[in-house]
């Protein structure tokens, strides 16, 4: 079964999508997203603070035994919470960088749900060695 909500996304995209329909558009669209993600979250640290980044080089013991022991000593380097406002205009700018996905998806005549799923199945079955 396929996800509704996932389709009808899809679906809306295509719809709108008028004035950025060449394929070099999209793309320079999907690539200017991913760009406002990094910088929202980026300004949430140096103009709100409501977050930090304290990143420092992980010091992981030879003797580690099992991926979850692993897991103890990493860190994301992500310090406090967003604020009300950071998270809303990170989402906000997470939400374009999903619609030109969508878009590019459609150009491409690719199912975005078939995308998730696909992945989904792979991080589930690969588990940890699916990133490698």
């Amino acid at each position: 079964m396929k996800d509704l909500i996932c389709d009808e996304f899809q679906n809306v995209v295509g719809d709108l999508l008028i004035r950025h329909r060449s394929i070099c558009d999209i793309l320079s669209k999907l690539s200017e997203s991913s760009c406002r993600v990094n910088r929202a979250l980026i300004k949430s640290v140096t103009d709100c603070g409501c977050v930090s980044i304290e990143a420092n080089k992980i010091q992981v013991p030879e003797s580690i035994e099992s991926f979850e022991e692993l897991k103890g000593y990493l860190d994301d380097h992500l310090r406090g919470e967003l604020c009300a406002n950071c998270e809303d205009v990170i989402t906000t700018e997470l939400g374009k960088l999903f619609f030109y996905s969508a878009a590019l998806c459609n150009t491409l005549n690719i199912n975005m749900y078939d995308v998730f799923l696909k992945e989904y199945k792979k991080a589930s079955t690969l588990g940890v060695f699916n990133m490698t």
